[in-house]
């Protein structure tokens, strides 16, 4: 685990973070104190990474395209 918080990251550390935490918790060699909170800071990296992808899919249902099919901007996304 690193200790970047969770809300800092990008979707990319906080995906490789969760596939550490989930290969800890699936190996079951770590003290019952330890799993309880891998399991916390992996449910906030997974919560990170649902809302880094909402954020994401947002951004790309807002590209319009011209005749040509290509992008002409962009327009804001519930005021973003």
């Amino acid at each position: 685990m690193t200790d970047t918080p969770v809300d800092q990251m990008t979707f990319e550390q906080a995906m490789k973070e969760l596939e550490a935490v989930v290969g800890q918790l699936e190996r079951g060699d770590v003290a019952l104190d330890q799993s309880i909170a891998l399991y916390e800071r992996g449910a906030a990296l997974k919560k990170r990474c649902e809302e880094e992808l909402k954020r994401a899919e947002e951004k790309v249902a807002a590209i319009t395209l011209d005749a040509n099919g290509q992008p002409t901007g962009t327009t804001t996304v519930e005021g973003q």
